[in-house]
């Protein structure tokens, strides 16, 4: 299983991620929040408390959590993928 080692929350309910294996990128989560679990995320006060917890999943402090292979594969399509490779910034083709 992959996990998410960094994250940061981002304008407009965008978070940037990294996975252990050095890939990164945004994703976008605007419309992802719907229902009564994720009510509090709608605020972006709440949303910036955003942490990766002990498992390696994005999580917040109501107990919502966002896998890690879920997250990864948004990074693809969004064409915000990135790799960090000997400090060189090396974009997929």
């Amino acid at each position: 299983m992959i996990r998410v080692v960094q994250v940061a929350a981002r304008p407009d309910w965008r978070l940037h991620v990294r996975f252990e294996d050095g890939v990164a990128g945004v994703v976008d989560l605007r419309d992802s929040f719907r229902g009564p679990m994720t009510a509090a995320l709608r605020e972006e006060a709440f949303f910036r408390k955003v942490f990766v917890d002990e498992l390696g999943a994005v999580a917040w402090p109501n107990g919502y959590d966002l896998a890690p292979d879920a997250l990864y594969d948004k990074l693809q399509p969004a064409g915000g993928l990135e790799r960090q490779l000997q400090g060189r910034k090396i974009l997929p083709e």
